[in-house]
Parts: structure tokens; C-alpha cells; sequence
């Protein structure tokens, strides 16, 4: 999987490259991310890429030139690079896009990759929208500075999910929201010490009996999601992911 970022702050992506997981990952060549500056293709003495919004307002407008131009430099260097990958999509992070969730991130993680743009100021020239992105996204019903947290979220999530980055490979399919979990939250997690201010681990957890243990991890599961995502326990439901164990536990928490 190859990302290319089109930023403003390259810099913004060094921990993804460099730390953690994701960083491992990179030096493995299980991934990689490359970085534009639209500034790179301005030839005025400030690198202008902004202007001020025609019909007035506060703020200013990413200018469609630089972006169009960022957006090809791009598109060629990965031809260069790997004239075999299929062509990835434009992505624009955008408030007005589909929210980004689990499933956005393994079908990221499945493919080889896109080109993120992040935007900045009060947005992007919508003719640059109508002519080069192909899908946006976002991170979810809030307003950020700029796309580059949420373009790092969502590459973060894809990457620990190509096979070969974490330690154990059942490991993403214990993740909250994972299709192996009907999509909903992960059960509670305990580690040593055993006895932790007078309060012990679940006995189940430290019987070493198999069968119990994940009866008693779903249960916590539905406990949990229930209890604070109860929208996931729908959704589970109408997709018929819930079987009859399942329906007559959470039956009996609601007693």
C-alpha cells in the first residue's frame, strides 16, 4: 500500500514514518508514504496557494491550480515508481464527506493505496472537488484545522490492518468494530498485577478454560456495547450478525 499526502505540513507525517507500529511497518516495506506541498508549484515570491473567497466572508480558499498541480506530480510519480499499481483515488478530508470507520479502513488497507489531499482554511475551490476528487472523507462531525490529523487517523487505522504489521495476526480481528466482534466494542482487558487495590482479575480470565473465557469476553462485548453504543447492537441485529446466545444475554441485562 502506497499514500501519498498532499499538504501543507509534511511534517505532520513523520510519526506515521518514523514511530510505533506504523513506523515498523514503513521500514519493512509493508507500506509507504510519500508527501506534496502544493507550495512546490507556486512561483510567487510568498508560494501563494490561498486567496479570499469570491461573495466575501472570512477566511481564505485553497486555490485549484496548485492542488490540480499536486494532484498530477503525484499521479505521475507513482506511475514512475510502481508502473504497475493501479491508479489510486483522490481523497479530499471534507467535513461533507462519508465518515471514515473501520470498514473504510480495511478496504484502505486492501487496496494499493490513495492520495490523500488535506485541506486548510475555510476549504478547497469546489471546481478543483468537481474535476479531481474522486470520494471524501471525514473523520466525523467536527471541524479540525486542517486534514492532516484526520488524514494521519485513518492512515494509522488502515496500516495496522495490512497483514504482517502487528505482532500476532489474530490481533486486528479482536479490534472494536471488526466484522469477527458483529461490529461491535471489544470486551475489557486485564494484565498483571493479578490483585490491583483490592480489586482481582475476572476468575474466568485466569481459569485457563478456552470455551469459557470467550463466552465470557462476548458476553462483556454486548455488556459493553450495550451499555454505551447501543446503535452497534442495533446494527448487529438488522444484519442478523447476533445469534440466539447473544440475544438471550443482552435479554437478561435488561431485566
Amino acid at each position: 500500500m502506497r499514500i501519498d499526502v498532499i499538504t501543507l505540513f509534511p511534517e505532520a507525517f513523520a510519526f506515521l514514518r518514523d514511530a510505533g507500529v506504523s513506523g515498523r511497518a514503513h521500514s519493512q516495506n509493508l507500506w509507504s508514504i510519500h508527501t506534496c506541498n502544493p507550495r512546490s508549484f507556486v512561483l510567487d515570491q510568498h508560494r501563494t496557494v490561498d486567496d479570499r473567497p469570491y461573495g466575501g466572508g472570512p477566511g481564505m480558499v485553497m486555490m485549484a491550480e496548485p492542488l490540480s498541480k499536486a494532484i498530477k506530480h503525484t499521479q505521475q510519480e507513482r506511475i514512475l515508481a510502481h508502473g504497475c499499481l493501479p491508479q489510486a483515488p483522490v481523497v479530499l478530508l471534507s467535513p461533507a464527506g462519508r465518515r471514515f470507520d473501520q470498514a473504510c479502513a480495511q478496504q484502505l488497507a486492501n487496496s494499493p493505496g490513495a492520495i490523500f489531499i488535506c485541506g486548510r482554511y475555510e476549504g478547497v475551490d469546489q471546481r478543483l472537488i468537481d474535476r479531481a476528487v474522486d470520494d471524501q472523507w471525514s473523520l466525523g462531525d467536527f471541524v479540525l484545522s486542517g486534514g492532516e490529523p484526520a488524514a494521519v487517523a485513518m492512515i494509522d487505522a488502515a496500516v495496522r490492518l495490512i497483514p504482517g504489521v502487528l505482532g500476532h495476526h489474530d490481533s486486528s480481528s479482536q479490534d472494536s468494530f471488526q466484522s469477527t466482534l458483529s461490529g461491535l466494542l471489544d470486551a475489557p482487558h486485564y494484565t498483571r498485577p493479578e490483585v490491583l487495590n483490592n480489586e482481582p482479575v475476572p476468575a474466568v480470565l485466569m481459569s485457563g478454560h478456552h470455551v469459557n473465557i470467550a463466552i465470557w469476553r462476548r458476553q462483556q462485548s454486548l455488556l459493553l456495547s450495550s451499555k454505551v453504543r447501543p446503535d452497534l447492537i442495533m446494527q448487529a441485529r438488522n444484519q442478523g450478525l447476533l445469534t440466539q446466545a447473544d440475544e438471550l444475554f443482552l435479554k437478561s441485562i435488561e431485566l
